[in-house]
């Protein structure tokens, strides 16, 4: 398409939270949306798609639910369509497998002709009003040019490690986003170290326990104190709500700061019945007071790693309680360390029309919009630091899709609950005592 008919939005990244928008986009008829992704189909955390292993979230977090449960594109139509909703109520899970919701996501996406996938979008300029967006499609090597009123992106995150991790290393030191196409390698070395506190680090560790030989030594090191599980308890849970975004996006810069450092365990931290699991498998391991040949170490930072003549790697770190430095030897690393926010190259083409706060990072408003001018450009999963931790929380898809479809429409097309929780967050102004009255 090379003529200026725009479409009313124009999405980048096609991962769960923009899949999701142009489910609930598909119904409204005033808005003609466009979507790329420069992969050849939706695949979801491919690297990491154990067999076991389930959303950390119930399933009416799919892409439509919480914000139109008649949806045609809700996971239990898609149990309903594929034959398998009895087989789901029998279960009694609300945790759903991971693969099975990859599987359920691209279903959706196989629906929605507003998904191009192998579309790499390769620059964006602001022309007349419009955003021209130049995609290269990867199936036809062809190079064609879109045009949108408004734009949303969601390119996701990435992940991140160490800077000291140099090129040479990514064959035998990489990150847990790449570990079952290392997992037989892995299988067949003498040694094994994985870094992290989070999930995807218990993940594999635990998958490897379960398969290693004897022989294999298998090391689990963590910067915490200890390997804490994330907290399931309902009033925890609803920091996962519009109230809280509310109050925390009112709140001053640095107090953000300080409370996403505390909110770690709630969104970081391990799920409770894998902790529990992997314990007991290291006690059947133990019986008959086996050598398992596993070392687990928290309160120890990876300060470096450099690689040795054999191939192996030393790795250097302080156990940070005790200000102790101390190595371990390991022929192959697995890097737990979560995923960050990059910002896309192609953005420069509109840098003067993003609003950035002083530090550089996105001036998100309450409505995900980063535009300097208009609410023309919106953010997924970029604004925590404005809207905290839950913006990575597949939850909060249907949540800020809806509020992001109202802005475009400029009508209530998704009711969006105005307050959920029974907690309070913060005091009310009329409600404040000055702190002279309180001396």
């Amino acid at each position: 398409m090379n003529s200026k008919k725009p479409y009313s939005i124009a999405g980048v990244g096609i991962g769960p939270f923009n899949l999701g928008l142009a489910a609930l986009l598909e119904p409204v008829q005033e808005v003609s949306a466009v979507f790329f992704d420069q992969a050849d189909t939706f695949d979801w955390h491919p690297g990491l798609m154990l067999d076991y292993v389930t959303l950390q979230t119930p399933f009416l977090c799919d892409c439509v639910s919480m914000a139109d449960p008649t949806s045609p594109y809700s996971f239990l139509n898609f149990l309903k369509q594929s034959g398998r909703l009895y087989k789901f109520f029998i279960r009694e899970n609300f945790f759903i497998l991971r693969k099975e919701y990859n599987l359920y996501c691209k279903w959706v996406s196989e629906q929605l002709a507003s998904c191009k996938f192998s579309h790499q979008v390769s620059s964006i300029q602001y022309e007349e009003g419009l955003y021209a967006i130049t995609v290269n499609n990867l199936s036809h090597k062809t190079k064609e040019v879109y045009y949108a009123e408004k734009l949303v992106l969601g390119t996701g995150t990435r992940p991140s490690v160490p800077g000291f991790i140099t090129e040479e290393m990514t064959d035998r030191v990489f990150h847990t986003a790449n570990y079952l196409y290392k997992k037989e390698e892995l299988l067949r070395s003498n040694s094994v170290t994985i870094i992290g506190s989070g999930q995807s680090a218990a993940e594999v560790f635990y998958d490897l326990l379960q398969q290693k030989r004897d022989d294999l030594k298998l090391s689990w090191y963590t910067r915490p104190d200890r390997f804490f599980p994330m907290e399931y308890a309902k009033l925890t849970l609803e920091l996962t709500s519009p109230d809280f975004v509310d109050y925390f996006y009112n709140m001053p810069a640095e107090m953000r700061r300080k409370i996403l450092s505390t909110q770690l365990a709630q969104f970081k931290g391990i799920n409770y019945d894998l902790i529990n699991e992997i314990y007991d498998t290291l006690y059947m391991m133990s019986v008959g007071d086996k050598d398992i040949n596993v070392k687990i170490q928290p309160t120890s930072q990876l300060d470096h790693i450099r690689k040795n003549l054999d191939n192996s790697y030393t790795l250097e770190f302080t156990q940070v309680e005790q200000s102790r430095k101390f190595e371990s030897t390991s022929e192959f690393v697995v890097l737990g360390t979560g995923y960050k926010y990059e910002e896309p190259d192609f953005l420069q083409g509109i840098k003067d029309r993003i609003a950035r706060k002083d530090n550089g990072l996105f001036d998100v408003g309450r409505n995900y919009s980063i535009g300097c001018n208009a609410n023309d450009i919106f953010v997924q999963n970029a604004e925590v630091h404005t809207h905290s931790l839950i913006s990575t929380d597949l939850g909060m898809g249907a949540y800020r899709n809806s509020y992001i479809i109202n802005q475009i429409t400029g009508r209530e097309v998704y009711q969006i609950e105005k307050r959920i929780a029974f907690q309070d967050f913060g005091v009310e102004k009329q409600a404040e005592v000055p702190l002279e009255m309180l001396s």
